[in-house]
């Protein structure tokens, strides 16, 4: 499996801790190359301690959203991890894809508002628009049929984690082999490098 350079935007929201987790304990899968935060300049720094030979970018302020776009963009990278919540996605997202990078899209706002332009561009430059988040993870390796077999998966389930919610008990109690997901958000960047690497 070769190595993923990859740039995260979004580093010190839960996504991003999850994100630089995962390139910790996947060292020859993933490599952080950009990092950027939207105000947590002191945050940002600790992190870079980590990646020391990551670049990073505050968003805040005026131009922030040009330091996205040139981190999403640079040449050493092959994949932006889009972890920014809300909309202020996008623009990077687009030229990640124009660049010829492949995106892993942790926040649905910017396919929910711009799906179709952000799935024709991936198209036309022939790079994955791949989910982070996990019930679209796990719909997506379904509809892509990669299931692998694994140790943590029932044969014949696949298991999704969700937010607490009513169903949950139900749901748990009809899965014959359980294991408890500390992090869903790890599970699902670890499958994202495991797939496509």
């Amino acid at each position: 499996m070769r190595r993923r350079r990859v740039v995260i935007l979004g580093a010190t929201g839960s996504i991003g801790q999850s994100a630089r987790k995962v390139a910790r304990a996947l060292p020859e899968r993933m490599e952080i190359v950009g990092m950027s935060a939207h105000s947590q300049a002191e945050a940002l720094r600790e992190a870079g301690k980590e990646f020391p030979d990551a670049k990073l970018a505050i968003s805040a302020g005026d131009g922030g959203e040009e330091r996205l776009i040139e981190l999403a963009t640079m040449p050493e990278a092959d994949m932006v991890l889009i972890a920014i919540v809300g909309t202020g996605g996008l623009r990077p997202a687009l030229a990640a894809i124009a660049a010829g990078k492949d995106i892993a899209v942790a926040s649905k706002e910017i396919l929910v508002m711009a799906g179709e332009a952000v799935m024709a561009a991936a198209r036309e430059r022939g790079v994955r628009v791949l989910p982070v988040d996990s019930e679209h993870n796990a719909i997506f390796q379904c509809l892509e049929g990669r299931l692998r077999r694994a140790e943590h998966r029932t044969s014949n389930a696949t298991l999704s984690c969700a937010a607490p919610a009513p169903c949950c008990e139900r749901i748990a109690s009809s899965i014959t082999s359980p294991m408890i997901w500390p992090n869903c958000a790890e599970i699902c960047i670890s499958i994202v490098m495991a797939i496509f690497m």
